[in-house]
This record gives C-alpha cells, structure tokens and sequence, in this order.
C-alpha cells in the first residue's frame, strides 16, 4: 500500500459518505477530525498524514519558500496520494466515488492538485485557504465534483485575486464551486466551518 500514516473510522450509516482529511503545515491525520465531525458525524473518515517533513512538520509536498512549490516533488505526491486513496477505498471497503475531501492550506493545495490532474478525484471538497497549485492550460473535467472555498479577505498568504482564479479554473473545468470569505487571515474560522456544512447539506442531503 502506498506510504501514508492514516486512521480510518468506519461510519455506522453504510451509506454515508467517506470524507478524507488533509491537514496543514504541521499537523497530522487527526488535526481535522473535530471538523469532520462537525461537518458530518454520521460519515466515514479517512485522516491522512503527510509524508514530506519540513524541518519535522509534516506536509504533503516539499516547498522552495512559504507560496513557491517544489512542481516536481507536487506532481509525484499528487500521484502517491491518488494511488494511496484507490488502495485505502479497497482496503476498507468504501465507495472511491463518494469520497468528499476536506482540505487546509498544504492539504487543501495537495487536493485542488488532484483535481488539476484528474477527471473527478472526490465526489466534493471542502478547501480551506487552497491556493493555485499550479498554472495549468486546461484541467480535467470536474463535472461530478462540488467545491467549497473558505477563504479569508486578509490572508497574507494567499491574495484574494488568486482565490478567484481557483474558483474559476475549477468553474472553467466544469465543477460547481462557491466561495466563502471570512475578514480574517490564514486561520480556519469557526463561521467558514459552519458555512462549509451549511454547503454540505445542501449539496449531499441524506
């Protein structure tokens, strides 16, 4: 199986949904469980932990410079992480086809990569200050996935006219995607957390 530290959580409902967590620079496969819950405490969950180390905090991909990404290195992560996630689905037994994502700043690159580079990797993501991954022509058809953006007015990260070219380069690739802006920074606020489940509901009701 492809090297990822991970824990699973099987959902009592068989018909729920998996959702996969991606944690930011320095966390690990439970930093997201708490908002998994929140989002939906009736799923299954996958937390995955990164297997770049950046001076011992865990990542997902290695990075020249805070914003400047190693291409190469992104590209073959990307690769590992998609393989990793079909062998996981075999493993324990969840739908590959209703996998919704739930990203923060590194993990939220890494799964707006995926979708840069394949048709439909997750049924839906939740991308929590994602930036651009890479600059990219045209990208897979994204028909079969919805995307919310959880950004903040005030990142000093990631400027707001490069959330808008996500959105539309995932738009312009054909997935239903909607943006929520909080006045703060870099952090994930409460008020995106509850906006991203105000979305889930909406767009996977029971």
């Amino acid at each position: 199986m492809a090297e990822h530290k991970h824990i699973f959580q099987q959902a009592k409902n068989s018909a729920a949904p998996t959702l996969v967590l991606l944690h930011g620079t320095g966390g690990n496969e439970r930093d997201l469980l708490p908002i998994a819950e929140m989002i939906d405490g009736h799923a299954s969950v996958l937390g995955v932990r990164g297997n770049v180390s950046e001076n011992g905090m865990p990542r997902f991909f290695k990075r020249l410079a805070e914003g400047v990404f190693d291409k190469d290195d992104l590209q073959k992560r990307t690769g590992e992480l998609y393989t990793f996630l079909d062998q996981a689905a075999a493993m324990y037994g969840f739908n590959r086809n209703d996998v919704i994502v739930i990203g923060y700043s590194n993990g939220a690159n890494i799964a707006a990569n995926l979708m840069y580079e394949y048709s439909n990797p997750f049924k839906g993501a939740m991308l929590f200050h994602a930036m651009v991954p890479q600059e990219k022509e045209a990208l897979p058809s994204l028909e079969k996935t919805a995307v919310f953006l959880g950004a903040g007015k005030r990142d000093p990260l990631i400027p707001a006219p490069l959330t808008e070219q996500l959105r539309a380069d995932l738009q312009t690739a054909g997935a239903a995607t909607d943006v929520y802006w909080t006045e703060g920074g870099h952090e994930q606020a409460i008020e995106e957390i509850h906006a991203a489940k105000t979305w889930y509901n909406r767009m996977f009701p029971e």
